[in-house]
């Protein structure tokens, strides 16, 4: 069984009380027996998503076809805070970079970008809780080693963490076709990148709350870059313009 998936009604509620950080819980739908309802009540206490899953789901996703109607899917690496994040920024004597992600699904596209955030400098992540990959285990292989040195936020809300940070002084830059092209853009000072999800882009929510919308120059005869590619692409914009300040 791999380390992100746990299964089995003991080893769930154990999960929980030990403190593992539970990304999400399937859950079969209509069981709720005894042990059920346990590991659901631990599971609303620490704000975990639960899902509740037809038989036939559950067995696709079982690695020991002993679920016992319930699988766990736990973080791979413990997630930080945003305050860890701003923290980070302060000891280096940095405005904060921080990288924040709409619903980013693939856990290759997850892990290129924590690896890209580290040698870019930004001094971490933001994830959403909802419709969005956590730090799985394919996350970690695919950041290179980058998880440790390169915090990881979740957060319930990512518009509401945004205006939060907007308060503390930040201001965000998102990537969309439809911008201003990213080298007439001062992506100075204290700046929050958003990279949308893989197919629909940065949300309209979120877009309405960026100060500028930066689009990549693109000569070729497609219409678009992986979401990891121009993540890479505008953060090392905001790198080269923190450079030449």
């Amino acid at each position: 069984m791999s380390s992100e998936q746990i299964e089995g009604r003991n080893a769930v509620i154990e999960a929980f009380r030990s403190g593992k950080c539970v990304d999400k819980l399937f859950i079969l739908d209509g069981c709720q027996d005894g042990a059920i309802r346990t590991i659901a009540r631990e599971a609303r206490k620490k704000d975990t998503i639960i899902n509740y899953v037809s038989k036939e789901r559950l067995d696709g996703m079982s690695e020991t076809h002993a679920h016992q109607g319930v699988i766990a899917q736990v973080a791979a690496y413990e997630y930080a805070t945003v305050e860890d994040i701003l923290a980070n920024a302060k000891e280096k004597g940095e405005d904060p970079f921080i990288i924040l992600l709409d619903e980013i699904e693939d856990p290759h596209n997850l892990g290129a970008i924590i690896r890209t955030a580290n040698l870019a400098g930004a001094h971490g992540v933001i994830i959403p809780k909802r419709r969005a990959v956590g730090l799985t285990a394919t996350v970690a292989k695919t950041s290179a080693g980058a998880l440790n040195y390169t915090p990881v936020a979740k957060v319930t809300n990512l518009g509401k963490t945004m205006e939060e940070l907007k308060e503390a002084g930040m201001w965000f830059v998102c990537a969309d076709m439809g911008g201003e092209t990213m080298y007439r853009l001062n992506l100075t000072g204290p700046i929050g990148l958003v990279i949308g999800n893989e197919g629909n882009g940065v949300s309209r929510l979120i877009r309405e709350k960026c100060d500028f919308v930066a689009s990549i120059p693109m000569k070729g005869d497609i219409d678009s870059l992986n979401a990891s590619v121009a993540a890479g692409v505008l953060a090392y914009e905001i790198v080269r313009q923190r450079l030449s300040k």
